[in-house]
């Protein structure tokens, strides 16, 4: 049995738990240690439960409790070359747990998981989301990027549980009191994705054979939760696609998502 929970999704911070059997990953750590502790506890597990560790990129709030949970768990850490680069500049002491995930020449195993790292089209290097195949199905997890790059598109349809970004409604952006430097990066092609482009891309999904789709890293200034389902449930909607859609919370844990294969079961 596959497990999916969200421990936090937002612009604040980020961490996503994975499990199938004896395998527990942890995908970003970007909420303090004591929160992504207690959120285990919460599922009857510890940091010491952990399999990997797997990082999309290296922004704050994906890693910001990196460095105290590293003291409390032993597992390895997975990113992307780029990636494992800069964060064992910015925490040294990681150095010795990283392994390098490639993007090019497909799965590699961790656990009891088949992983995929694709890149996305962020403004951290080596930024990357994933494809997790298990023996229950597969879930994909696209956040952090300005859009849906070719390799997304080609690797993400035919999951059956997608966690998709949709960070901003565009026009309460534009009209919002951000910067206007700030305001043309989240637009920008090495951005966030916007409700709109959720909608577009969860319609795909959907005709891939997604099962469910949960709306991930809303901004807190410029989204609604509102917004955000009524935009994807508008586009799904025009696609004559009907999966369950969901959005994460952003500052504690969600509800379990039971992934099989060609059917996504909640409770």
């Amino acid at each position: 049995m596959t497990l999916v929970h969200t421990l936090s999704s937002g612009s604040s911070g980020n961490a996503l738990l994975l499990s199938c059997g004896e395998s527990h990953l942890l995908l970003d750590a970007g909420i303090s240690c004591r929160r992504i502790t207690a959120a285990l506890g919460e599922l009857g597990l510890t940091p010491g439960d952990l399999t990997a560790i797997l990082i999309t990129h290296t922004h704050a709030d994906h890693i910001a409790g990196l460095q105290t949970l590293l003291k409390r768990c032993g597992a390895p850490v997975f990113a992307t070359g780029p990636a494992a680069r800069d964060l064992a500049w910015r925490l040294p002491a990681a150095e010795d747990r990283l392994q390098t995930l490639d993007t090019v020449n497909g799965a590699q195993t961790v656990g009891d998981f088949a992983v995929t790292a694709f890149p996305t089209s962020h403004d951290a290097p080596g930024a990357c989301g994933f494809r997790l195949d298990t023996e229950d199905g597969a879930v994909g997890v696209l956040t952090d990027t300005g859009c849906v790059t070719d390799e997304a598109a080609e690797l993400l349809p035919g999951v059956d549980l997608a966690v998709l970004e949709a960070n901003h409604d565009v026009e309460t952006l534009c009209s919002g009191p951000y910067p206007y430097a700030l305001k043309q990066r989240i637009l920008g092609c090495r951005g966030h994705l916007s409700n709109a482009d959720a909608g577009e891309f969860a319609a795909v999904l959907a005709e891939g054979g997604a099962s469910e789709i949960v709306l991930a890293h809303l901004s807190c200034e410029n989204n609604t939760p509102a917004m955000a389902l009524s935009a994807v449930e508008t586009a799904l909607a025009a696609a004559g696609a009907s999966p369950l859609l969901s959005v994460a919370p952003r500052d504690r844990l969600g509800p379990v998502h039971t992934v099989c294969r060609r059917r996504v079961c909640r409770r």
